[in-house]
Order: structure tokens, then sequence, then C-alpha cells
């Protein structure tokens, strides 16, 4: 039995609880353009996630645990609805073990697992293209990003961060692109994979660093024109990589400020 303590908004289990219902628009965004096809895949991701879930918590003798739930919807809206379902099975089974169980569940990584299956995927399959975002979508991810961000499960540090980075090297690049063209394409995987409250930077100013360097990233991997779902992959996890970095580093400057002045 799952106490209440393991569902509050702060615990593992809630974050997952939130992120999932925080999912559930985008979702159903993505699921109308080809309900059937969706419905398989995300049965396929569900499947291969929870299985892998179910294999290391007996191994490790442990209540089952459903972290990997979110990871499968978040594979689910971006890839794209004619890959193989092998292909599918492959991806979020990369991501749930190297991304979470390796580390000893979820909360103990310190990269987002929907991160490592969707780069392990297009690293595996050069000729696969995920599933851009369109307006919709992007409008079906506000409310979840709301509900995160009053929940206190995603920072605005990191947000803010990212778009203020992003900005910068499109006008540096001299890119003419509309700002709604741009939020349109970064919006469903900055809220569910940069800002993931466990791979992102914990620190007040790490966050900041932490989202300047995931926004900055998705400009340079993306080709001329909009920022592809690929680069914003590849962005988080390579952000994900240096958040402890980022957070150490800060932390050790600030302990350095403190050992001076009281000296």
């Amino acid at each position: 039995m799952i106490g209440i303590d393991h569902l509050s908004p702060r615990s593992v289990g809630g974050v997952t609880i939130a992120q999932c219902v925080a999912l559930i628009a985008p979702l159903a965004v993505v699921a109308t353009a080809d309900p059937e096809r969706f419905a398989l895949n995300l049965v396929a991701a569900l499947v291969a996630a929870l299985v892998w879930e179910g294999i290391f918590a007996t191994l490790r003798r442990r209540v089952l645990s459903f972290h990997g739930v979110t990871t499968a919807f978040i594979v689910a809206v971006v890839l794209p609805p004619e890959i193989a379902i092998w292909q599918i099975v492959f991806a979020v089974s990369l991501g749930v073990i190297l991304g979470e169980l390796v580390f000893g569940g979820r909360g103990f990584g310190f990269v987002q697992p929907a991160a490592v299956a969707l780069s392990l995927l297009l690293i595996s399959f050069p000729e696969l293209q995920l599933r851009q975002s369109t307006t919709a979508l992007a409008v079906a991810t506000v409310p979840g990003a709301v509900l995160l961000l009053l929940m206190g499960l995603i920072s605005w540090r990191v947000l803010v961060g990212a778009i203020i980075a992003s900005a910068v090297l499109l006008a540096l690049r001299g890119a003419e692109m509309e700002p709604v063209t741009v939020a349109t394409a970064m919006a469903f995987a900055l809220v569910f994979l940069v800002c993931d409250p466990i791979s992102a930077a914990a620190t007040p100013i790490g966050r900041w660093i932490y989202g300047a360097l995931a926004g900055g990233l998705v400009i340079v991997f993306s080709p001329p024109g909009a920022p592809t779902a690929e680069a914003m992959v590849f962005a988080a996890l390579m952000s994900g990589v240096f958040a402890p970095l980022i957070d150490h580093v800060v932390i050790l400057i600030h302990a350095r400020r403190e050992m001076r002045r009281h000296a």
C-alpha cells in the first residue's frame, strides 16, 4: 500500500501523478490525428515501461512503482505515428532502464528518461523524424505547465533562462522568426523534458544557467528555421548531463564566498 506521504506533491509519487495529469491534454491532442495508431503506440510504450519497472522491483524486492508511465506518455506524444512497435519498445526500454532504473529508480538519476529514450532512438535510426510540435499541442501544453508551476514542480527560472538564451542566439544568427513560431516549436519539450524537476538543476542560480544552456543548445542543434523536436531532445539530454556539475559549481562558489566573509 502507498502511504499518503508518498503521494504528497513534493514526493516522487506526487510528481509522477502531477505530470500524468499535466500530460492529459497533449495526449488528447495528438490522439485526434490517428486515434487507433496512437492508442497502439501508447499501449506499447506503457507495457514496455511497466514491464521493466516490474522486473527491477522484483529483483530489488520493492513495491512496483508506476513512474515509467510519464516516460511512456511523453514518448507517445513525440513519436511519429508510423513508427514500428518494436522501435517503441526498444526506445522506452532503454530510456527507463538507463535513465532511471539502473540508478535505483525515479529521483536517483540525473537525466530525463524520455530524453534518453528519444535520443537513443534518433541515434540508432537516423532516418527517423519525430513529431514536430503544432499550435494545438503547444496550447494543450499550457494548462499542464501552469499546474506544474503552481505546484512548484517546474522552475520559472529554467523557462525564462531557456527563452532568453534561445532568443539571443536567434538574434545573433540573424534569423527572422516569429516568437509564436519559436514558442510553438519549443513548448512541449521545454516543459516536459527540459524542466523535468528531477533532471533539472536544483539551485536558483543553477536553474538560470541550466535553462540558458538548454535554450542555447536548442538553437545550436536546430537547422535554420524553427527549432525542431530532435534539437529539443538532444538539448534536454545534454543540459541534464551538465545539471549536477552546474549545481556543484554554484554551491562551491557560494561556500567559498561564505568562508571568505567569515574568515
